[in-house]
């Protein structure tokens, strides 16, 4: 009996000599390392899950909770529903006079593309938004063109060319986007078909669709798209990965976007494997 208890206390000290020589030849990255292979990780594919991130660092989900923590807290990342996102998706909203001054470059080469999408004797809709008023500063009518539309800046400009049949939606005005909303608006669209819709968005995600921040504006733009044969997103590639308040659609039911060469690289391949045709313009 003396002898068996010798070989397992002995079979007992091995074991532990091996777990301390795995410990010490297989010792997990360093916390700052794991934290810049993260955000590394974060910033390629845009968001990641927690479960994910413990497979690929070989480390607990309660570890790469901590981490994520840490790393939200220096505002590294932005932390929903069990995943880690580049940055905070949601955004609120700003006013035109703002907005109009961001981006000029990328808006102004998106509308001049989106003006030559345009058929002679053409019956489109334009949505609000800055981009949108690009396109329409852009637009030389071939022969004849009716154009629908809630934003009353563009109504104010495209109605100074006799070849342009200009329809103002009617309903409630919103001062920040120079736009109408509302029932109105929507019961006027119920009597028209276009061709065509370009709208602009305050926020892109390929899980979340269409996003504005205003929540009449994202119904009557659900209408538009009714009212379409095809819808056309025209927005600079600041807008993808956001969330605003409202949600217009799901990425599924949009035809076609327009942006610049800024479209995260993985945003790009899920919008592709969804079937919608991407356009991205080298501004």
């Amino acid at each position: 009996m003396q002898n068996k208890n010798n070989i397992s206390r002995d079979e007992n000290r091995l074991f532990f000599l091996y777990l301390q020589d795995l410990n010490e030849t297989e010792k997990p990255m360093p916390l700052n390392e794991r934290h810049t292979a993260i955000l590394a990780i974060v910033n390629e594919t845009g968001s990641i899950g927690v479960s994910e991130l413990a497979k690929e660092f070989g480390v607990s989900e309660v570890t790469i909770r901590k981490d994520l923590t840490l790393l939200e807290k220096n505002g590294a990342i932005y932390r929903a529903h069990g995943r880690a996102i580049r940055l905070n998706p949601y955004i609120n909203d700003r006013d035109i006079n703002i907005k109009e001054k961001q981006q000029i470059a990328q808006k102004k080469a998106i509308g001049e593309y989106a003006a030559k999408m345009i058929q002679p004797n053409d019956s489109i809709l334009i949505a609000s938004g800055t981009t949108v008023m690009f396109l329409a500063r852009e637009i030389v009518p071939q022969e004849h063109l009716t154009v629908i539309t809630s934003a009353m800046n563009v109504s104010t400009y495209l109605s100074r060319n006799k070849d342009i049949d200009v329809i103002q939606l009617g309903g409630i005005a919103r001062n920040s986007s120079e736009s109408v909303v509302g029932h109105y608006a929507e019961e006027m669209l119920s009597n028209f078909a276009c061709s065509k819709l370009f709208i602009g968005v305050d926020g892109i995600d390929v899980e979340y669709g269409l996003s504005t921040t205003n929540l009449l504006e994202a119904s009557l733009n659900r209408q538009m798209i009714d009212a379409s044969q095809k819808t056309i997103v025209l927005t600079d590639s600041t807008k993808f990965s956001f969330r605003g308040f409202s949600k217009i659609c799901d990425i599924d039911l949009i035809d076609q976007i327009v942006t610049d060469r800024g479209i995260p690289q993985h945003v790009m391949r899920q919008l592709e494997e969804r079937g919608i045709e991407v356009t991205v313009l080298d501004v």
